[in-house]
């Protein structure tokens, strides 16, 4: 129809869009879903012919050829009006029933669509992020597994006698790998700073009493700290909690065979830790002569010195410690007296070294070495009533004064050093501390001291020359230089051949440093079940190593890059590589099979 020709009528054309239900004049339908309405209005309002909206789809217009090619059915052509509006041509399709079914099932069918889609999208994600969670080490990161492997191989087909190594048995080792390392745990038992912390709480309290119990300490009388993450941290946590920035401390010198955690400064005076960064030290000395601590120099110095915090113990100390004298020295400076017992930790734990508890204020130890646990540090501090009468200034008193270190030291441990303390290292060191107050353990200790003294003898019987000529403990420190050779030299040679020890200072006769010895450890190879007469066998390595080393400073000198090509494939080298290989490997491994 063409309606552009049309005279004056009643009648008027209209569109209206439907987008939701409204309210509409009484003479007009509601349209329901979004389609325009065609709707012709007669202004007579004649109400015995009602007029209502027929719903039309707006086409481009198309020939019926057209429509065929466009695939349209021949319904579909019934359904196509063509007309014209003010001389423009148009086409009308009405909408019908099963359209509106159509459109309506295409609309459900579209959103179960895309609802299965993000159902598996997030399954997607789920199990992406489950299956890098829960590989393997080996398939997870192949690069790392083939180094510890090689790693594995080498504590396996190598001769430990670093003074300060030890193997850990299956159960720390399982503990240290385990799920506590997920926990964050800040604070202490019972005042945490986050939930979820009451399993965690029950380890560290358990481990504490443990602690005490393996150095048959009194809770009343001593408390712990079991959350250090090295001795060093446990020393500075002791300097930060009882000292000003500024204030004196006074260690062992590091040459002599202390820690530089107990201050130290080079010749050229670099201070080289944190204790002589922050702290003023000064530091007594053994005797050049016999090795051992020279007491009297010491109470001097100690005098004019006035430290606040006396320090016994050292890494490299081959002989017993007199805590008396230290007491009574510290008693008359005035200082609170501090043992890092780091390196015997396991000898005083099996009585088989004096102890320190009965003379120091504050004891501090590594949680290895020794004492074969995992790698990390502890404090024991004493509490309640101090002694009637101690010393002449600082710890005088009449029996009411009462040790302040528990509060101190805690807070310096954390928060003021340290943040969340290592779960699994706490867990793997209760465990430690089990075994630790059992009758294996002695006896495995004083396997330990027996075979350092087989060894020592071993040494001696070859005219080598040991600082002080034995041993108390666990470890002997072998000078080198009646021999000709560097401590340097022959750690490097020894490495090579896959014993693994370390390099020492010693003091000669006027009192100058050269690193002209090592230090040997029984405890480590202790633990993989050797003997005396094993560490007989080791001697003789040792020996051959002595002259493998002096041979290749003879053709190409003492000094490093010289030396470093006499060792590059070096056949007596290579040799003494397989035999050592051959004999480590009749020993077992504690902790894992190879």
């Amino acid at each position: 129809m063409d309606l552009s020709q049309s005279q004056s009528s009643n009648l008027s054309l209209g569109f209206n869009t439907h987008v939701s239900p409204v309210m509409t004049a009484p003479n007009r339908s509601h349209i329901v879903d979004d389609s325009i309405a065609f709707q012709i209005d007669s202004r007579v309002k004649d109400q015995s012919y009602p007029v209502t909206p027929v719903p039309l789809q707006l086409m481009d217009k198309q020939t019926k050829e057209n429509g065929k090619e466009g695939g349209e059915s021949a319904d579909e052509e019934r359904d196509v009006e063509e007309f014209r509006i003010l001389g423009h041509s148009m086409c009308i399709k009405r909408k019908r029933d099963t359209d509106a079914t159509s459109s309506s099932s295409s609309s459900k069918s579209f959103r179960a669509t895309s609802s299965n889609e993000n159902l598996l999208g997030l399954e997607s994600r789920r199990n992406a992020v489950r299956a890098w969670g829960n590989q393997g080490l080996q398939s997870a990161d192949p690069d790392i597994f083939e180094i510890m492997e090689k790693e594995k191989q080498r504590q396996y087909k190598g001769i430990e006698l670093i003074a300060s190594e030890n193997f850990v048995c299956k159960a720390v080792m399982e503990a240290l790998g385990s799920h506590l390392t997920n926990k964050y745990s800040e604070g202490a038992p019972g005042a945490r700073y986050y939930g979820g912390n009451q399993f965690i709480d029950e380890i560290e309290t358990l481990c504490c009493k443990r602690a005490l119990t393996a150095f048959g300490l009194d809770p009343e009388n001593w408390g712990v700290n079991v959350q250090p993450y090295s001795c060093t941290s446990a020393n500075f946590a002791v300097y930060t909690g009882l000292l000003l920035p500024g204030d004196r401390i006074m260690g062992l010198d590091t040459p002599s065979g202390g820690n530089t955690s107990h201050g130290y400064y080079l010749p050229n005076g670099r201070r080289v830790s944190g204790a002589s960064i922050f702290f003023e030290s000064l530091s007594y000395k053994v005797d050049p002569q016999t090795g051992y601590v020279d007491f009297d120099k010491l109470e001097e110095r100690a005098l004019d010195f006035r430290p606040k915090i006396l320090i016994c113990g050292g890494s490299s100390y081959p002989r017993e410690w007199d805590y008396a004298k230290f007491r009574q020295i510290a008693d008359k400076c005035g200082a609170v007296l501090l043992c890092d017992m780091a390196q015997i930790s396991g000898l005083i734990a099996a009585k088989e070294c004096a102890s320190p508890f009965d003379y120091c204020d504050i004891v501090t130890s590594t949680t290895h070495k020794s004492l074969r646990g995992p790698r990390g540090g502890i404090i024991f501090y004493r509490k309640g009533s101090k002694p009637r009468k101690r010393g002449l200034l600082l710890n005088q008193g009449d029996g009411s004064d009462k040790y302040d270190f528990e509060e101190k030291i805690n807070f310096a441990v954390f928060p003021a050093l340290q943040g969340g303390p290592h779960n699994n290292h706490i867990a793997a060191l209760a465990i430690a501390l089990k075994q630790v107050a059992t009758p294996d353990y002695k006896a495995y200790m004083q396997q330990v001291k027996r075979n350092a003294q087989a060894l020592a003898a071993a040494l001696l019987r070859r005219n080598c020359r040991l600082v002080t000529g034995g041993t108390d403990n666990h470890m002997i420190l072998w000078d080198l230089r009646n021999l000709g050779l560097t401590g340097k030299n022959f750690e490097k040679v020894c490495e090579l051949c896959h014993i693994t020890l370390n390099k020492v200072m010693v003091f000669d006769d006027n009192g100058s440093i050269t690193p002209g010895g090592v230090r040997i450890g029984t405890p480590a190879m202790t633990s993989r079940g050797c003997i005396e007469s094993d560490f007989d066998t080791m001697a003789d390595f040792l020996l051959k190593a002595a002259q493998i080393t002096n041979s290749i400073q003879r053709e190409h000198g003492k000094l490093t890059k010289g030396f470093l090509k006499g060792v590059e494939n070096n056949k007596d080298v290579i040799e003494l590589q397989t035999r050592v290989e051959n004999f480590a490997s009749l020993f077992a491994m504690p902790g894992f099979e190879v």
